[in-house]
């Protein structure tokens, strides 16, 4: 699994000719998920675990102190399976690691589920959409996590 952190200020995302709502948080963070062909509900569990832990909100002095669940924030997961590309070769990403659609949909599912078990408020993008995602980062604070 691989995934990208952004540290918002507040965040939103549409699907375009789908929908005119928007799904929108404040502050907290915004996860691209890639889920490629060797994860499992290990690896979702320890990047649950990993999220609602990490932490990354400042203390009065600056300092990258405190989660996510202890700021009582909120988490924007957006599914992302160009995270998984392989652009070793060529010119062209290739997506042979990325895990089926169907198997990848039900993990990201799931890993919904086990941010929310944790207490955690998660909104989503659609799976196997084109979505407009709008960000207000804050720092920048961006981290790529692999497990």
């Amino acid at each position: 699994m691989k995934a990208v952190i952004l540290r918002v200020a507040k965040a939103s995302l549409s699907i375009p000719n789908e929908t005119k709502e928007s799904i929108s948080i404040g502050r907290g963070l915004v996860i691209f998920v890639g889920i490629d062909k060797k994860d499992n509900d290990a690896t979702l569990e320890d990047f649950a675990e990993k999220v609602t832990n990490l932490r990354i909100f400042d203390d009065e002095n600056g300092k990258l102190d405190f989660s996510l669940k202890d700021k009582n924030y909120e988490i924007l997961c957006v599914p992302n399976f160009t995270l998984c590309a392989n652009i070793n070769k060529g010119r062209r990403p290739s997506f042979e690691n990325v895990m089926p659609q169907d198997a990848a949909r039900k993990l990201f599912e799931n890993l919904i589920i086990l941010l929310g078990a944790r207490g955690l408020s998660v909104k989503s993008g659609k799976f196997g959409k084109t979505m407009v995602i709008n960000t207000e980062c804050i720092g920048p604070v961006n981290l790529v996590v692999e497990i």
